[in-house]
């Protein structure tokens, strides 16, 4: 017989899945700082951290890390979608300020560059997992594309562009940005600096903008 009623269990499964969310999130974390701090110093990557250094720098056990990771590859895998979670929360938040597309887009790309700023390992993680994980560094172009195109495709049809192939563009931008993002963080840029600043001169030319 149970002791406990629904609603203790209910309470209990509650608990349960905020402690694992958070050490999902403190390995994740753990991660990405493994990257930065070895990366930037030797030629090693993030897939040379061990579990057991990672595990440390949670501060969680390795017995832990099991319990949500079967391999190494698997955190990887959901490094690489957290980021792509971020990135699109980051640009979403800011292009949702707009009233036109031309506004949500060059307000897209300020949250694109802001981000990038803040994180810039995350073009080392997203180019490393064309090596490691071929299906997650396809599947997180999809995912960001897929939004992307449908958004140009109902701009076009309330003809607030001009008669573009909207898959086309939202592929033609999204090398613009990730490209000038990186040319920022080389070269120690804050938040995009003056070439994403300039960016506004050459997105309306590629939308057909109206």
């Amino acid at each position: 017989p149970s002791y406990f009623s629904n609603g203790e269990k209910k309470l209990e499964r509650a608990k349960q899945q905020r402690t694992e969310q958070a050490s999902n999130q403190e390995i994740l974390q753990s991660l990405a700082q493994a990257r930065n701090k070895w990366g930037d110093h030797a030629a090693s990557t993030i897939w040379d951290a061990s579990i057991v250094k990672i595990t440390e720098a949670a501060g969680v056990g390795q017995g832990t890390f099991y319990l949500y990771f079967a391999t190494k590859k698997d955190v990887f895998d959901e490094l690489v979608r957290d980021l792509n979670r971020r990135i699109r929360h980051a640009m979403g938040e800011q292009s949702q300020k707009g009233t036109t597309r031309l506004e949500q887009e060059l307000l897209g790309f300020k949250g694109y560059f802001s981000f990038a700023a803040d994180h810039p390992g995350l073009y080392r993680i997203i180019r490393q997992s064309a090596f490691v994980s071929p299906e997650v560094f396809k599947w997180h172009y999809d995912r960001v594309s897929e939004r992307y195109v449908a958004a140009l495709r109902e701009a076009v049809d309330r003809h607030e562009l001009g008669p573009i192939d909207p898959e086309v563009a939202a592929w033609a931008l999204m090398a613009v940005g990730e490209t000038i993002g990186l040319f920022e963080v080389l070269g120690g840029q804050q938040h995009g600096g003056p070439v994403g600043d300039q960016i506004a001169d050459h997105v309306p030319q590629v939308l057909a903008a109206r």
